[in-house]
């Protein structure tokens, strides 16, 4: 837009204040009096508690109490998605403990430090049980069940009314059972919280690592018995999240407790073991996935049977299996006929919950690894079979098999930008070159084309006041983490009421100073408020000036007059003249979408694997994502890159691990394997703007696109090098091991008959999926 702000590089105004050390942080805040909490963890993955002594811990120094479930009065804590209600977790475990690292005890002192000496102290008596790991095994008859009255290890689980049907008709189906493995979110700060107890004004303020203060709020006065206006929730700075905080986890329900119970400040932050052994983890599904297609490579069909684990206590990230992987399944395709059934199993690990994409970048991986698959066994070029099935851009909007209603997409523009960036021709003629030199490393060109939804739900609040300095304040509910929401927002403001971006100020994540708060469409509510304020301005401002509301025009920051220059008024006066009427300059609104958007795009990429060690180099990575409008290129890259690097190391890199007894063996970074900035390749990442009608902005949502696009171009690339030994399918991470095995073995597709307790399953009421219209978390 000419003379816009919008769609201008602009620097992230949350920044100095980070890079500087000023940042505030739960773990920063100081207040007297306060005590601290530790953990008592069960050392077993599954166990009968038959009796715990505290004695001895409660006679140490600087210990208060040492608190056990029979200390408490509480109900199950609330979950996100309720996947079983049978399957009930309480603060501190009772009689069963149901994975390794689940608090059993918890110990307050006075210092920290006193906290931890004592928990050495405390007196479990365990009975071990046999723990079950493996969510297929979980299915098997005799399993080790985690809760015996439910009678299975099935949590939750359902299959569409059709079936193998779906493949009828077609020359060639393809078949791949794949592992999306588990990962831990790792969040650059773990959690933390300290709980005040009441203070008059509120029964309960509570300073928490976040991403949903007003969830928090909800959940905390559901546990507790507040009125949810009674308790103050309050997330400083968070140092990331990526769906890992989500609700009141065990922990901060103890902490809440020693609040109340103490009638003082009491405290916990997170070790980065307790952080990769007991906090919410992601992905970890097994999936069974069929492909037909005529031989011209058109899709006939699909059949997909997706077990998600969710870990302990029905973790809602195995849901993530019934709801989100189903409801993008379909991508970017035209596939007339889909079969899906899923099951979540309860398994004895840490329970699993939402990370970066929440289901959908696993529909992703699965669809784009069949399409390869596909493309080897007709002999076609893997972005030749892709662009033959693309939905096109006149079939928008489009509703799938699954209710969803994409909004738009030209989805061969990205696939045919990252094509040309990449280089592809010249790419293959360099692999090409390469084997027939017999060489030893190898290159591979991986491609995914993704789509996923964003935003929709109900809706989002927002104001926006100036104030009688001609500032402006903006209150928004979605709680940014590091997206740039601070920026991002204020430059709506400003580009709508001409006020400079740096007298902007932004107001979030504290549930006293903004009443209510959801997740994804803050930008547009913003813009709804702001364009409320310049309405009722541009009407106190004909007023002042005597002249029609339709001749009142914003210029240079001021109202005036079209073709008056002289007849002008600022935002001070206005403001003036709003509480000359009795009311500040402000407005609110609570913003709903006209249903969620689908942001696309596609990834190329590049890598270079040693088949003498099986160590896989990524060269570089070309994202081509389609968030529609770019408000600002600077944030959205920086959420391409981010995005990008978690994609990539999934597929490298990272997966969380147990051995057959249930034990974490991935419990540090020394052996969970984040990368490095030495290990990520060059990102080349660049955007195509194809506009939305569901909001007034025309954007999409950013934050999670690059990680849906680029996991499944890194594991296409990788085999795509072994492609001619005959190699077909590797399961993530990639790593040395697995890469040099299969080149060893000339490893072909690895297929089994799906569990049986899929054919158990009820099926399904109703072809649309209850999330078909909003992102989960």
């Amino acid at each position: 837009m000419a003379g816009s702000l919008l769609g201008t590089e602009v620097r992230r105004v949350e920044d100095p204040d980070l890079v500087r050390g000023r940042g505030t942080f739960v773990d920063n805040l100081q207040f007297e009096g306060v005590c601290h909490v530790a953990f008592v963890r069960s050392p077993f993955a599954h166990a009968l508690v038959n009796g715990i002594d505290t004695a001895e811990a409660a006679a140490a120094p600087g210990v208060i109490a040492v608190l056990t479930a029979a200390d408490f009065d509480l109900a199950e804590l609330p979950v996100f998605l309720d996947l079983n209600p049978r399957a009930k977790r309480y603060a501190l475990a009772t009689d069963r403990v149901r994975f390794a690292g689940e608090p059993v005890a918890a110990v307050v002192a006075e210092s920290a430090a006193a906290a931890v000496d004592a928990l050495e102290l405390v007196d479990v008596d365990y009975e071990p049980l046999p723990a079950v790991v493996d969510p297929e095994q979980a299915l098997d008859d005799g399993a080790p069940l985690q809760f015996p009255e439910i009678g299975s290890n099935i949590a939750a689980g359902e299959r569409d009314a059709v079936g193998g049907e779906v493949l009828d008709g077609a020359d060639v189906v393809v078949r791949a059972r794949i592992e999306n493995q588990r990962l831990a979110v790792a969040p650059m700060e773990g959690n933390a919280i300290v709980a005040l107890p009441g203070d008059g004004e509120f029964d309960l303020t509570v300073y928490v690592s976040t991403q949903m203060p007003h969830g928090f709020r909800a959940a905390a006065a559901k546990l507790f018995g507040y009125d949810g206006d009674r308790i103050r929730v309050v997330a400083p700075h968070v140092g990331g999240a990526f769906g890992g905080k989500v609700g009141v986890t065990a922990e901060h329900a103890v902490v809440i407790e020693a609040a109340r119970r103490f009638g003082r400040p009491a405290k916990w932050t997170e070790t980065r073991s307790e952080n990769l052994q007991a906090s919410p983890q992601g992905r970890a599904q097994v999936q069974y996935g069929e492909l037909g297609l005529r031989r011209d490579g058109t899709i006939v069909g699909l059949r997909c049977r997706v077990v998600g684990d969710a870990g302990a206590y029905a973790g809602f990230g195995g849901g993530l299996a019934l709801g989100p992987t189903r409801t993008m399944a379909q991508g970017v395709y035209r596939i007339p006929k889909i079969s899906y059934a899923a099951i979540a199993a309860l398994t004895n690990t840490a329970p699993v919950g939402a990370f970066r994409g929440a289901g959908r970048p696993e529909a992703t991986a699965m669809l784009e690894r069949l399409m390869d698959l596909a493309a080897a066994e007709l002999g076609m070029d893997p972005a030749e079979i892709r662009r033959r099935n693309f939905l096109r851009p006149e079939e928008f909007p489009d509703t799938t098999f699954s209710g969803a209603s994409y909004d738009s997409g030209d989805y061969d523009l990205p696939l045919r930008k990252a094509l040309e960036v990449a280089g592809y021709d010249e790419l293959r003629a360099e692999q090409r070159r390469r084997i027939e030199a017999g060489e030893s490393r190898l290159l591979g060109i991986g491609v995914s084309a993704y789509v996923e939804i964003t935003g929709g739900g109900s809706g989002e609040f927002a104001s926006v006041e100036v104030r009688a300095d001609g500032t402006a304040a903006i209150k928004v509910g979605t709680s940014g983490h590091g997206q740039g929401h601070a920026t991002s927002f204020a430059m709506l403001v400003a580009d709508a009421l001409g006020i400079p971006l740096e007298s902007v100020e932004f107001v979030q994540s504290d549930t006293a100073a903004v009443p209510r708060g959801a997740l994804q469409v803050g930008g547009s509510a913003v813009r709804q408020a702001a364009d409320l304020v310049l309405e009722r301005a541009r009407e106190l401002a004909a007023s002042r000036l005597e002249a029609g509301v339709d001749d009142i025009v914003l210029t240079d920051g001021r109202l005036g007059v079209a073709g008056v220059p002289q007849a002008t008024i600022g935002w001070a006066e206005l403001v003036e003249a709003a509480a000359a009427e009795g009311r500040p300059l402000l407005e609110t609104t609570d913003f709903k979408p006209g249903g969620a958007t689908f942001p696309f795009g596609a990834h190329v990429s590049v890598v270079e694997v040693d088949v003498e060690t099986g160590f896989v180099k990524p060269l570089r990575h070309i994202a081509v994502d389609d968030c529609g409008r770019v408000l600002n290129p600077m944030i959205v890259r920086g959420q391409q890159h981010g995005g990008a690097v978690q994609g990539i190391a999934q597929a490298l890199w990272e997966q969380v691990s147990y051995d057959e007894d249930g034990n974490p063996v991935t419990a540090t970074f020394a052996d969970y394997h984040l990368p490095t900035a030495a290990d990520v390749p060059a990102l080349e990442v660049s955007n195509t703007e194809t506009l939305t009608e569901r909001n007034p902005l025309g954007a999409k949502g950013i934050g999670e696109s690059a990680t849906v696009g680029s996991t499944p171009a890194v594991q296409n690339a990788v085999i795509d090098a072994l492609a001619h030994l005959g190699v077909r399918h590797i399961d993530m991470p990639l790593t040395p091991q697995r890469v040099w095995r299969a080149v060893r073995a000339g490893e072909s597709v690895s297929w089994r008959e799906p569990p049986p307790a899929f054919e158990t399953l009820p099926v399904r009421s109703s072809a649309a999926s209850s999330d078909a219209d909003e992102a989960v978390a």
